[in-house]
């Protein structure tokens, strides 16, 4: 009995295996959309798929905002470049506090010519009256945020409209915009100057009025917005590649240099490039290497910070601001409010630019995204 069922034992067993056969295989990752694959010039060494779904990645809006900009650079070439609807290379964006790197790398000139120093009291006249501790304060402790004067850097639009608690929007929007500098400078101190990190929309305003005195003493504010206005053309902007840079004043004359900064995404990816040279260009020396050395050096009061840019580095509550663990330890970057990104890794001789508007719930999806495009790239960790 056993032996006249074999047979049809054998054909039963045989069934999966022919019907596995005529199944198909599940699908892999869906290929990489028309629109990444024509941003796509040269995939860098990363995997040419992973990296057009990254890139497709970076524009669904509904998980990570309105992507208006992205622009790639390995050795200093554009290796992948994509825009939003209505967006052209040459169109100016935004970049808010992204634009506290660019005052920063204008101080740095006026350092290098010797018309402010580093480790002197910031000359502000309100600060240097006979027993104001705010005369403590150095160049190099605000340009390190941590000046310790009184700020609140919230930037929450409650229901009813502009936070009256907001230094950043009340400087901004509200009672300072006519002289944002005069708002900042009347802060008293809250701790000790050099004490404490604060990160603050105020201080690059402060470092604006700064280099607008020293190249325009008592000077009207069309004298004022001329001086640095040039100042910033010639020595900086210029130099590093970033012509289509457009810079807001305030009605004294005062640059906006916490926030109103715009320029094409080409010229972000300069920045970008510009510091991971350490202030050369195309081996020419613009700015001294120390400078840009101290740009990204820690800041004695938060790991995560330099001064004017951020590092891949957990700040002291251990929440990581860039990509510890994803990137290479040496990677920096200038970041702005609404998803703003210029990310800059010499390890992987690669410069990452993203500009576009996230909202709060969208930053962390954003975040994690470019921190996965980066990791695709050789000479990661």
């Amino acid at each position: 009995m056993p032996v006249r069922r074999l047979p049809h034992i054998l054909a039963l067993l045989a069934v999966p295996a022919l019907w596995s056969c005529g199944k198909s295989t599940p699908d892999g990752p869906p290929p990489p959309s028309a629109e990444a694959e024509a941003a796509i010039k040269d995939n860098g060494g990363a995997a040419h798929g992973a990296l057009g779904r990254a890139i497709d990645g970076l524009f669904e809006e509904s998980e990570v905002g309105r992507t208006e900009a992205l622009v790639i650079m390995k050795r200093g070439s554009v290796v992948a470049e994509r825009y939003g609807a209505g967006i052209k290379p040459e169109t100016r964006l935004p970049g808010w506090a992204m634009g506290q790197c660019v005052t920063t790398l204008m101080i740095g000139q006026l350092v290098s010519d010797g018309r402010l120093r580093l480790d002197e009291s910031a000359p502000v006249p309100e600060w240097q009256r006979p027993g104001d501790p705010r005369g403590e304060i150095t160049l190099r402790q605000l340009l390190q945020m941590r000046s310790g004067l009184r700020h609140n850097e919230s930037s929450a639009m409650p229901a009813g409209g502009v936070s009256a608690q907001s230094d950043r929007m009340r400087m901004l929007f509200l009672d300072g915009r006519d002289d944002m500098a005069a708002y900042a400078e009347a802060q008293p101190l809250e701790a000790p100057a050099g004490a404490v990190f604060e990160n603050s929309a105020a201080t690059p305003v402060i470092l604006a009025d700064l280099a607008a005195r020293v190249l325009s003493p008592d000077a009207t504010p069309d004298r004022r917005r001329v001086a640095v206005s040039e100042y910033l053309k010639n020595r900086v902007l210029l130099p590093l590649g970033m012509g289509s840079t457009m810079v807001g004043y305030d009605a004294r004359g005062t640059m906006i240099g916490s926030a109103m900064v715009h320029a094409s995404a080409r010229d972000w990816a300069q920045l970008g490039e510009f510091l991971r040279h350490t202030g050369a260009v195309r081996g020419a020396q613009v700015l001294p290497r120390r400078w840009v050395q101290f740009m990204l050096a820690p800041s004695p009061r938060n790991a995560a910070y330099g001064a004017g840019v951020w590092l891949n580095r957990p700040k002291a509550s251990d929440q990581a601001i860039l990509f510890p663990g994803m990137a290479p330890t040496n990677t920096f970057a200038c970041l702005g409010e609404y998803g703003q990104y210029v990310i800059g890794s010499p390890d992987q001789l690669l410069t990452v630019v993203r500009l576009g508007e996230s909202s709060h719930a969208q930053e962390g999806e954003l975040h994690d995204r470019i921190g996965k495009l980066l990791a695709l790239f050789p000479g990661g960790v």
